[in-house]
């Protein structure tokens, strides 16, 4: 019965992070070699268990005399050396070779930096003459942007604990630690949405810890560019310029909003190092062109919509993307829940014991005691952040 359970477990009609399903070169690379060798693997066990339990019957106690007993036997065992030492050769030299082949990063055109830190994924793409051109920097985080059928070089690393990187529909795991630059060569065949999770235990919420690529052709991956890039546009109605204000008051000390100013005119700058242990938190300027929020554990679209995007036809997927997350299709829900009691929805280190540990810093969002009417403003000003 366990080992049933153990098998429907694997049994799912959507599985976005089945790694039998490639949707890229470097994906389809991987599910070459570990087909291959899955089925052998198969097969010897098929072997090894049809001739233990045939052994276990035929030759069961039945109060027979002891057999005679025998004392090796050395064709056998030079026989059941070399066999596996074949095999094992069979599976080494294409294994090998693939690594070789995956750690590859000269031939890559586009540059994403990737920083991971409890629990979320932040990614910034610098100034560079690939991705098509980037003039100044793009931060964002939960989702990172990529055109399709472009080699994208990403160098990963972490703020705090070990992480580990994996969207496993396009490449394999590739561990972030602290102090050091890991890279990963990436790269979609289609636009859509790539879903991933960190592989490496990070502490309390490491399960809450995921994140997405989105792929998009690059007429849309243009357009994503310029709309990142634009300058801010204050809030539109009342109530939104109250969400300002109580974002400025509340949020301001550990998110950025890029050209956010205060009453004086004066650039609003965040300072998460004196708050969070990881010394970052998400940059929020274009909150709502991102699908996810609270490093990807929560969908900032309805469950319907989201259904649609997530589905949509190759050439649909960039118009549905780029329209970003409307009133219409707002996950009001779970959003409310995040700002009422954040670490209540996910959890974190917020006890006395833990800050003491990081002398006051906190790791993750903590409680800010807004009442509703902060929320509905909050809300209406980040409803605008697109």
């Amino acid at each position: 019965m366990a080992a049933l359970g153990l098998l429907v477990a694997g049994c799912a009609k959507n599985a976005p992070q089945d790694t039998f399903a490639p949707e890229g070169p470097n994906a389809q690379k991987i599910d070459d070699l570990q087909r291959p060798v899955f089925y052998i693997a198969g097969i010897v066990l098929v072997i090894v268990l049809s001739v233990v339990a045939f052994v276990t019957w035929r030759f069961r106690d039945r109060g027979q005399p002891v057999p005679e007993q025998t004392h090796g036997n050395p064709k056998l065992e030079i026989a059941l050396t070399i066999l596996p030492a074949l095999i094992l050769a069979g599976v080494a030299i294409p294994s090998v070779a693939t690594l070789m082949d995956l750690n590859e990063t000269a031939d890559t055109e586009c540059i994403v930096n990737v920083t991971g830190q409890q629990w979320w994924w932040e990614m910034d793409y610098p100034v560079q003459d690939g991705c098509g051109g980037i003039e100044s920097p793009i931060i964002t985080s939960g989702q990172m942007v990529i055109p399709t059928g472009t080699k994208v070089l990403i160098r990963g690393t972490s703020r705090d604990v070990i992480h580990s990187f994996w969207i496993p529909k396009l490449n394999g795991k590739r561990d972030m630690v602290p102090g050091r630059v890991h890279t990963l060569r990436m790269e979609a065949d289609e636009p859509g949405i790539y879903a991933g999770q960190c592989a490496e235990f990070c502490g309390l919420s490491h399960a809450n810890m995921r994140m997405e690529v989105v792929a998009l052709d690059a007429d849309d991956f243009e357009a994503w560019k310029a709309n990142q890039l634009e300058d801010y546009e204050s809030p539109t109605s009342e109530q939104a310029l109250a969400g300002e204000q109580a974002f400025i008051t509340n949020c301001a000390r550990c998110h950025q909003i890029d050209g956010l100013t205060d009453s004086n005119g004066d650039p609003v700058i965040a300072r998460p190092d004196l708050q969070v242990y990881s010394g970052a938190a998400p940059n929020l300027t274009n909150l709502m062109t991102r699908n996810t929020f609270a490093g990807a554990t929560w969908d900032l679209l309805t469950p319907s919509q989201r259904e649609v995007v997530w589905e949509a036809d190759p050439d649909e997927f960039g118009d549905l993307y780029l329209a970003g997350v409307t009133d219409e299709f707002f996950n009001e829900v779970d959003m409310r829940e995040w700002l009422r009691n954040a670490p209540v929805k996910k959890p974190m280190y917020t006890d006395a014991e833990s800050l003491e540990e990081t002398d006051g810093l906190v790791r993750g969002m903590p409680y800010l005691a807004l009442s509703e009417d902060q929320i509905d403003d909050l809300l209406a000003y980040l409803l605008e952040r697109k």
